[in-house]
């Protein structure tokens, strides 16, 4: 049975912060159904995707931070999205900034088959930046402030025909999470970005963003035998700009679609599940040439 299917990177230009959810959601959809006219069967759409990227602010009161949270999803505002998964066939993967019952807060992305079901969650484990107000900061990252870390850990779910998991922007540096995932035979790993061009405690950095970014996706598709679909939310958005160059990188490291511009746009590939074989039975069988027993200090507490 053929494993092949259509993917499509979902890239967002700026989002205002006075910009309302339905005019995001109506943007939305407009990159879905370009993308299930494609053909494609999964749409994947970036980190905080309803949202400006709010942790630049440092927010005294409560309720306009909460503003950027979705407390049930869908919900209305998100429910056009459903609709459209139900009526194209179409999956799609979505981060929100996610508020519990209980009050929780979370950096959060749900995986949504074709018949328009939530078939995963996952939460973002490895928050960066800052917890406390740097006002010397051209802007805040205070993603320690309003999100908790993950509690999901890294699940793999049966869907699409294979098994696919999720990472959330700075999780796609640590080559744990991708081990982990990989572990459980991850064919398609979907991961959404917010990422500024300039990091101000390293600004010597900021000419390999793109690079450091390409570099960590193809170096985790590789080493583990898996697709990769990465979306960005980029552009000059509220004086920061964030890069883009969404893309598709195949298990052998090769990026075979990329977005070319800091705005709503879309990256398409035809994929195979079956070439994660090429790595998984070959370079990087683990049962063969994994040494498990001599990898003790990489769980070491410090």
């Amino acid at each position: 049975m053929s494993r092949k299917f259509v993917v499509a990177a979902a890239q967002l230009g700026p989002i205002a912060r006075n910009e309302s959810r339905d005019r995001v959601i109506s943007r939305l959809l407009a990159l879905f159904h370009r993308a299930a006219a494609c053909g494609a069967r999964l749409v994947v759409f970036p980190e905080l995707a309803l949202t400006t990227f709010f942790p630049r602010w440092y927010f005294e009161r409560e309720e306009e931070l909460l503003a950027f949270f979705e407390r049930s999803m869908p919900d209305t505002a998100t429910r056009p999205l459903f609709e459209a998964a139900a009526a194209r066939s179409c999956g799609f993967y979505l981060g929100y900034a996610e508020l519990t019952p209980e009050g929780r807060r979370f950096n959060t992305a749900i995986l949504v088959d074709e018949r328009a079901r939530i078939i995963g969650k996952y939460r973002k484990v490895h928050l960066p930046g800052h917890r406390e107000h740097e006002p010397w900061r051209p802007f805040q990252h205070l993603e320690k402030r309003y999100f908790e870390p993950g509690d999901l850990g890294f699940p793999v779910f049966e869907a699409f025909g294979g098994k696919v998991g999720m990472l959330i922007c700075n999780d796609r540096r640590w080559p744990e999470a991708w081990r982990v995932l990989g572990l459980q035979g991850v064919e398609l790993v979907a991961v959404g970005y917010n990422t500024p061009q300039h990091y101000p405690p390293v600004p010597q950095h900021d000419h390999l963003q793109n690079f450091h970014n390409h570099l960590v996706l193809q170096a985790g598709a590789y080493q583990n035998g898996t697709w990769v679909v990465a979306t960005a939310k980029c552009g000059v958005e509220e004086g920061c700009l964030l890069i883009g160059q969404s893309c598709i990188v195949a298990p052998t490291g090769e990026i075979v679609a990329m977005c070319t511009t800091l705005d709503d746009e879309l990256a398409l590939a035809e994929i195979d599940l079956d070439r994660t074989k090429e790595i998984k039975n070959h370079i990087f069988d683990f049962a063969l040439h994994r040494r498990p027993e001599c990898y003790g200090p990489i769980c070491a507490i410090p």
